[in-house]
């Protein structure tokens, strides 16, 4: 259906188009770079496409992958790298981290443009505690390895979910949980103010997404929310995750530590049930994010602070999944085709910037019996260390984990995997069911078919 045909969607593109056109011109955005795709370009053309194409200036990638990051050399692309989560551990020995910067950092340096080193992804939400307990420890530790390396422009940080935070409506009640505030998120915070680096979090407003009052997440016109304690209004849910951020970081001593948006972003496409996963949604919240932190504004309650800001993602993964939302979130094809246009590429520029897709999108899955529900069950490369890990996570965190014990409804068959995959769905389920519930350290995925078997039967 051609857009000047939709008055509805004719009237909100004329709106989005207003506030970019209002806006002052993009400078530059970070994204995400993924790689869980089998039909993605190689890293050298990617790195000369965002160079040459592309307002891009700044990527982060989830390990660190030499060819990716050797790629980036000469650009003057900032690359931010990630140590993963397992690896954590091993780092707060002095002679391993040294021996990990000799490894990944070095040979790459200053060639390519590191910027930040991510310690881990979202630790603190998807443990093990022994990971957790460790993570200030290696950060300090890999700090010192890079200064005694001599290299002491480089950052350290670590993502952060938002299920750091206890509340977050409205931000002015907003703390972080009780345990993590003082005995994981005041020594990190302590760390950022000591080596002037930033506090990193991962703001999805899609998760949390009610079709009530969808302008909310979307920024577009709407009557907002007001914060009786501060007198500040807040028409969009970005700005109100990032100040209940903020009022917990204060509380706890620290509202002076930087904050970067390490992801954020909205799906083009997704599962049946998941309209609002669409490229009209993901081209006006995108576009509002860049122009909103691209204007310096900030938020109601940090004015004039403008955000370091990654989104996800750089390109349509096609083997994230198994839920169309996953595949769907971004900016490009692997072609290099743009999802919709809001002003990324540097030829789009003098053009009026247009959410229209630029071809069709995916279509959806059909509906199947199940439509409407979802369970999370593990990806089919989970180890049963990293399962195992997720058991244990699960049941010290008040999930009942007496079906998966002899007697029980989903104790056979007796393997790792097939307890992992209940408690997993479990744990999903009783949290709300958002995706990132699913993702226990990229192990799990989001299933659209009931997994239960025989006298087990998956919470739904």
């Amino acid at each position: 259906m051609a857009i000047s045909k939709n008055p509805s969607l004719h009237l909100h593109l004329h709106h989005l188009l207003f506030l970019l056109l209002l806006a002052p011109a993009v400078n530059s955005i970070g994204v995400n770079y993924g790689t869980l795709g089998d039909n993605l370009p190689p890293p050298a053309t990617v790195a000369h496409f965002l160079k040459s194409d592309t307002i891009i200036d700044r990527i982060r990638i989830f390990d660190v992958n030499p060819d990716m990051i050797k790629a980036f050399a000469g650009t003057g692309i900032l690359v931010s790298v990630t140590v993963p989560n397992g690896d954590i551990p091993s780092l707060t020995d002095p002679w391993n981290a040294r021996r990990w910067v000799n490894a990944n950092i070095k040979p790459f340096y200053p060639a390519t443009k590191i910027h930040y080193i991510c310690v881990g992804t979202e630790v603190l939400h998807w443990g093990p505690q022994s990971i957790v307990d460790n993570l200030v420890p290696a950060m300090r530790v890999l700090h010192s390895a890079l200064v005694k390396a001599g290299i002491t422009e480089i950052k350290i940080s670590s993502p952060h979910s938002l299920s750091i935070l206890f509340s977050s409506i409205p931000p002015s009640n907003a703390s972080f949980r009780h345990g993590w505030d003082v005995g994981n998120l005041a020594p990190m915070l302590r760390f950022h103010r000591e080596t002037k680096s930033a506090f990193m979090v991962n703001p999805y407003t899609y998760y949390g997404y009610s079709p009530e009052n969808p302008n909310f997440y979307l920024f577009k016109p709407n009557k907002g929310l007001f914060d009786k304690v501060t007198g500040k209004r807040y028409t969009n849910q970005f700005d109100l995750l990032m100040d209940a951020v903020y009022v917990s970081m204060k509380k706890l001593g620290y509202p002076d530590v930087d904050i970067i948006v390490a992801e954020t972003g909205w799906p083009s496409g997704g599962d049946p049930q998941n309209t609002h996963a669409n490229p009209w949604n993901a081209a006006a919240y995108n576009g509002g994010v860049i122009q909103k932190v691209d204007s310096g504004v900030g938020t109601p309650l940090m004015p004039g602070r403008k955000f370091e800001t990654y989104i996800f993602s750089l390109f349509n993964e096609n083997l994230k999944g198994p839920s169309l939302d996953e595949k769907n979130f971004g900016l490009f094809r692997p072609d290099f085709t743009q999802v919709y246009d809001i002003g990324i590429r540097h030829e789009s520029q003098s053009k009026t910037p247009s959410p229209k897709p630029s071809t069709p999108t995916p279509t959806p899955r059909a509906p199947t019996s199940s439509q409407g529900k979802s369970w999370c069950v593990p990806k089919p490369d989970a180890t049963d260390v990293a399962l195992q890990s997720n058991i244990d996570y699960i049941c010290s965190n008040g999930i009942d984990c007496s079906p998966t014990q002899p007697g029980g409804a989903c104790f056979m068959p007796n393997t790792i995997r097939a307890h992992a995959s209940f408690l997993m769905n479990s744990y999903y389920q009783a949290k709300g069911r958002h995706n990132f519930d699913c993702d226990f350290a990229n192990t799990g995925v989001i299933a659209s078919s009931d997994p239960s078997n025989g006298p087990c039967k998956y919470i739904s």
